[in-house]
């Protein structure tokens, strides 16, 4: 007997079709924005992230780890929020589930619900613009509001008139709803790292999406004598023989080659305190010795 024949086998393999349905346009719009936000990342410290010896390889690989975390984390995010609308469903006699069925079985009121979401996820772009700064829910709400309906309730009312233009409009929320959360990634990483450029304190964004805090105390080989004072220095990365540094006490970039320059008191991504600013990177000077 063939899975097609098994006793649920159909149901077993349409969930799994629903759910790859969602989750690739969601994956694939991720990974795009993400892309982008590194490249926001390595920017705030003047250099790409070909300068910093980013290749594409590496790269896909980082994100890609990234992308698994989102995904464990969302996993974790759904299953808490249909357990809850399961119990919804039991507490309230099946009153929920049959509510869901009469939404969905109203074009109009699928269509609504679909461009209002939609809407919704250009706040993140919105905000990548730097236009949603100190604005309130209720303008938000508005905002997005505006947007659904003016761009996206006739079309979607439209694709709700045939199973397939259904399948259509599920995928495109999926998709604006990678690029929304895609869109709140790339703020919160950029925020990070001015932070991280300002006061030399990193944060777990930055970490889980690939960027290495490492950082260095730089020396001439063969003299011994550190370079800059001996203030700690963030390592951006080496290319073509020459290393990339962020100097957070001066808050300036600069390159040095590999040749020419030994590295000491190498920190992985070491634990700031909340208070901690660059001014505690620059060694306190030795003390005279007593006369």
């Amino acid at each position: 007997m063939s899975d097609q024949d098994a006793p649920g086998g159909s149901g077993v393999l349409d969930l799994l079709e629903r759910i790859g349905s969602v989750v690739l346009p969601v994956g694939i719009a991720l990974y795009a924005l993400l892309y982008l936000g590194i490249q926001q990342v390595y920017g705030v410290f003047n250099v790409s992230p070909e300068q910093a010896g980013i290749d594409q390889a590496t790269m896909f690989g980082r994100l890609v780890g990234c992308l698994v975390l989102l995904v464990l984390g969302g996993a974790l995010v759904i299953g808490a929020l249909v357990a809850a609308g399961w119990l919804a469903d039991k507490v309230t006699g099946g009153r929920l589930a049959r509510l869901t069925r009469a939404v969905r079985e109203r074009a109009w009121a699928a269509a609504v619900l679909g461009a209002v979401w939609c809407g919704a996820t250009y706040w993140g772009f919105l905000g990548y613009l730097g236009l949603a700064e100190g604005v309130e829910l209720l303008s938000i709400v508005l905002v997005a509001t505006g947007i659904g309906v003016v761009a996206f309730l006739v079309p979607f009312r439209l694709l709700r008139r045939r199973s397939g233009g259904r399948a259509g409009m599920k995928i495109m929320i999926a998709a604006f709803t990678g690029i929304g959360l895609g869109f709140a990634l790339i703020g919160q990483m950029e925020s990070d790292a001015v932070r991280l450029a300002t006061t030399g304190r990193g944060s777990i964004v930055l970490s889980l999406v690939g960027f290495q805090e490492q950082w260095v105390v730089a020396a001439t080989p063969g003299k011994g004598v550190p370079l800059r004072g001996g203030v700690s220095l963030l390592l951006l990365g080496e290319h073509d023989g020459t290393y990339s540094f962020y100097d957070c006490a001066r808050q300036e970039t600069f390159r040095r080659p590999t040749g020419a320059t030994a590295l000491h008191q190498v920190v992985l991504e070491p634990d700031r305190e909340e208070g901690f600013t660059c001014d505690d990177l620059v060694p306190e000077p030795a003390a005279s010795p007593a006369q």
